[in-house]
């Protein structure tokens, strides 16, 4: 279902789509195109991309085409999901130590909705981080690996 979704495939790409995507989510899902957890996250995407199209913007990143990304949001896992809003990171407390990004795929297609949503509404409001609307048990868990310390 990748091929559904707008791919960006350099740093300009990546760059022109926060600074251009006003008033919506903006969904940037690092991972490659022949992961099989990418593909099952991909589907997720693609089949709430219209339901949410008043709410979001979906695009997929290859981690391998733009390095500089995948260094910054430090993505040692894939798929990451990193959200923004008008050009601002947001961030969302999973439960975990990391706030900066969805690690993993998604258990369900209103896991997605619901999370778009809630990221949305507290961005309206001028809320930076928000707290996740997804059952704890539903989220992927993993142990963070920090390179370089």
């Amino acid at each position: 279902m990748s091929f559904l979704l707008p791919k960006l495939s350099c740093k300009k790409e990546v760059d022109q789509a926060i600074k251009s995507v006003a008033e919506k989510v903006l969904v940037l899902r690092f991972g490659r195109d022949n992961d099989a957890v990418c593909l099952q996250l991909d589907d997720i995407l693609a089949k709430t991309a219209h339901d949410l199209s008043k709410m979001a913007v979906i695009y997929l990143v290859d981690v391998n085409k733009v390095p500089v990304y995948t260094q910054y949001f430090d993505i040692s896992y894939i798929p990451s999901t990193v959200f923004f809003f008008n050009g601002q990171h947001m961030k969302v407390d999973y439960g975990s130590p990391d706030h900066t990004k969805f690690v993993g795929s998604f258990k369900t297609k209103q896991d997605f909705i619901d999370l778009i949503e809630v990221i949305y509404r507290g961005a309206m409001r001028g809320k930076l981080i928000v707290r996740s609307p997804i059952d704890p048990s539903n989220i992927p868990k993993y142990d963070l690996l920090y390179q370089g310390i």
